[in-house]
C-alpha cells in the first residue's frame, strides 16, 4: 500500500499562485510516477500533470501547459505542483495519484489516490 497526502490548497485571487505538495509513504519503491488530477463541481475528474520519479519526465494537460509546473523531491518522496496565473476555471479539488508503471502512466491509470485538496480561485 502507498499513502498519498496532499497539502497547499486554499483560496487565491485570479492571477495568483499556489503550490501543492503530495507526500508519499508506505511501499514507495512501487512508484514509477506521481501526478495530479482535478475535479471541478459537476465535471469529470481530469488529468493535470504527471512526473516520472526516476528520470523526471513531466507530462501536462494542454490547458495547463505553461502555467503549471510539476516537480519532485525523491529524497522526500514528495511531488509538487506549482500553479501560476490561476484562473477561476482552475477551481477544483486537486488529487494526487501514483502510477506503478509506464504503461499505467500512458493510460493515466492511477494506482493510489490522495484525499484531495481544495483550490478556489476568485475572480
Amino acid at each position: 500500500q502507498v499513502q498519498l497526502v496532499e497539502s497547499g490548497g486554499g483560496l487565491v485571487q485570479a492571477g495568483g499562485s499556489l503550490r501543492l505538495s503530495c507526500a508519499a509513504s508506505g511501499r514507495t519503491f512501487e512508484l514509477y510516477a506521481m501526478g495530479w488530477f482535478r475535479q471541478a463541481p459537476g465535471k469529470e475528474r481530469e488529468f493535470v500533470a504527471a512526473i516520472t520519479l526516476s528520470g523526471g519526465s513531466a507530462y501536462y494537460a494542454d490547458s495547463m501547459q505553461g502555467r503549471f509546473t510539476i516537480s519532485r523531491d525523491n529524497a522526500k518522496n514528495t511531488v509538487y505542483l506549482q500553479m501560476n496565473s490561476l484562473k477561476p476555471e482552475d477551481t477544483a479539488v486537486y488529487y494526487c495519484n501514483s502510477y506503478s508503471s509506464a504503461w499505467n502512466l500512458a493510460a493515466r491509470r492511477g494506482a493510489y489516490w490522495g484525499q484531495g485538496t481544495q483550490v478556489t480561485v476568485s475572480s
